[in-house]
């Protein structure tokens, strides 16, 4: 087949693209390089079945091209990490919303099928209100306050799962959707905020590792290719129009014992820091303090568990960066 990824040259994207070419697949890949890096795709530019094109999804001659060729979309373009969200508001809501928007118009106009890249951070701040249970996909939600410039990307990713569900039911566009959960592994950047590879780039070279909060707020970890695996099966089975899956790993760790496994699997001697949130972000930041997801809906479509535990997920990033 063909197929086009948008933010094809980011982290995951880049991760997808070669999963599909192995496949035999035909990739087009269109990403901006604000947060991607050619770096993740230059073992395929020699492959005659690889196309990037550097440019921004919001070029529309240019996407209605791409899509009009292709036979499935997976759109993984977004702004991503807490640090440019808070940064760069702006950017974080345009590029989520309207390029969104213009890969469901034109997907739509040549019906063709797409998967639309979603977070867990859409779930907002309600862990704690769920008694504490994993988050199931239909699970309520809850933002903190308009004023409060944290949620502005999960509220942007959580209208690009209601359009999506719209051009489903209502245009009956073939459209899935993947609420990806703290998706790590090699080439991933912590620039914008990203705690793992943070943590070992820090352990590497002996530098403070900085934990925000006090560092009892837990998460689960998966590996880009246990989830960029899901997604291919997602996409590639009928079944899953139309709904929303959770793809991540039931495992969960905190990020202070995540700062001392790195510390310790590495060999650091890098001294561990806490940093406000205040005085990272800003007053008011709001954080979540647990995101387990409930994987029972895709372990029934797809028999779905993450192979790599967080040992290997933690090694395959260390040995990354050395």
């Amino acid at each position: 087949m063909r197929i086009l990824i948008t933010g094809g040259a980011g982290f995951i994207g880049s991760h997808l693209a070669d999963k599909l070419l192995a496949l035999g697949h035909h990739v087009y890949v269109v990403d901006d390089l604000s947060s991607g890096s050619m770096k993740n795709i230059r073992q395929n530019q020699k492959n005659q079945n690889f196309n990037f094109h550097a440019d921004t999804i919001l070029n529309q001659n240019l996407m209605d091209e791409l899509i009009a060729k292709c036979d499935h979309v997976y759109h993984m373009a977004a702004a991503v990490g807490v640090k440019l969200i808070m940064n760069r508001p702006v950017e974080t809501l345009e590029t989520n919303v309207k390029g969104t928007e213009m890969v469901l118009a034109i997907a739509n106009k040549y019906k063709k099928k797409v998967l639309i890249a979603s977070t867990s951070e859409v779930y907002g701040k309600i862990m704690e209100d769920n008694g504490g249970h994993a988050l199931h996909e239909d699970a309520d939600r809850m933002m903190g306050a308009t004023t409060k410039r944290r949620w502005a990307y999960a509220c942007s990713k959580a209208f690009d799962e209601f359009l999506a569900l719209a051009y489903y039911e209502e245009k009956k566009l073939p459209v899935v959707i993947a609420r990806l959960f703290n998706t790590v592994g090699p080439r991933q950047s912590g620039q914008y905020g990203m705690v793992l590879p943070s943590f070992v780039q820090k352990a590497l070279i002996g530098k403070p590792i900085i934990i925000y909060g006090d560092g009892r707020q837990s998460r689960s970890f998966t590996h880009v290719c246990d989830a960029a695996e899901a997604m291919i099966k997602l996409m590639n089975d009928d079944r899953a129009l139309g709904n929303v899956y959770n793809i991540g790993s039931q495992k969960e760790i905190t990020i202070e014992e995540l700062a001392h496994k790195v510390k310790e699997m590495t060999k650091s001697s890098s001294p561990i820091e806490y940093l406000s949130y205040d005085r990272a972000y800003g007053a008011g930041f709001e954080d979540m303090q647990r995101r387990l997801p409930d994987i029972t809906r895709i372990n029934k479509l797809l028999n779905f568990r993450p192979e790599k535990d967080l040992d290997a997920i933690i090694n395959s990033v260390i040995e990354y960066y050395m």
